[in-house]
């Protein structure tokens, strides 16, 4: 590396997917709640709207959209990253992109109408959530066998990854368990909040970790 190479540091990459995605649910929820698209109640507790719904109408939609799909854009960029970093992961890179490329397509067409786009929503978010958790125990794995990260974050990633499990499990066993339909989409949606929360957490976990670390890419000097 010659002298006069910039050194960018990445940690500011996966903070930014925290805060975006953070930010536009959040935000999105209540300037819908503002405009009486939805019920006030604390989603993570009560369930009373989804993350879609909440960010479905007005204001809240334009928002949720302007700052998501950017974040999507950062997510595969985070992989494509995370793949030279670790010196390989195809096979992450491959679940990360196609993790992203669904988030921006349930951001697009997240408040459209017509049964095509009712399906591209569902199963975005289901690609997003499902094929990003894969590229995350895959790049566990692979910065574990490279000794990439500390053993203190990967057990926190660790942590964060089962989880997430956890609650996919338990919203299956919801949906068998309880007869009615209120008290299921209710149920559906906390899981759906702290789902999403623990997902972006993960990533601010990463974040910590290159920063700690200093990783960073090199950009050659001008000559």
């Amino acid at each position: 590396m010659n002298a006069d190479d910039a050194r960018l540091p990445l940690w500011p990459l996966p903070l930014l997917i925290a805060l975006l995605f953070l930010v536009a649910a959040h935000a999105a929820y209540l300037l819908s709640i503002q405009a009486g698209h939805v019920p006030a109640c604390v989603p993570y507790l009560e369930g009373c709207v989804s993350i879609s719904r909440a960010a479905r109408h007005g204001d809240g939609n334009h928002l949720f959209r302007l700052l998501v799909i950017p974040c999507a854009v950062l997510h595969a960029l985070v992989w494509w990253l995370a793949r030279h970093w670790l010196r390989g992961g195809r096979l992450m890179l491959v679940l990360g992109v196609m993790s992203a490329i669904a988030l921006a397509v349930y951001a697009t067409f997240l408040g459209t109408e017509g049964e095509a786009y009712r399906f591209l929503r569902r199963y975005g978010v289901v690609v997003y959530f499902g094929f990003g958790y894969l590229a995350q125990l895959a790049l566990m794995r692979r910065a574990s066998r490279m000794q990439a990260l500390p053993a203190s974050v990967i057990a926190w990633m660790s942590w964060i990854a089962m989880a997430m499990l956890a609650l996919g499990v338990a919203n299956v066993v919801a949906g068998l368990a309880v007869p009615d339909p209120a008290a299921k989409d209710r149920w559906e949606n906390v899981f759906e909040w702290w789902l999403g929360l623990l997902m972006i957490g993960w990533y601010g976990v990463l974040a910590f970790s290159w920063r700690r670390q200093r990783v960073a890419v090199t950009l050659p000097a001008n000559t």
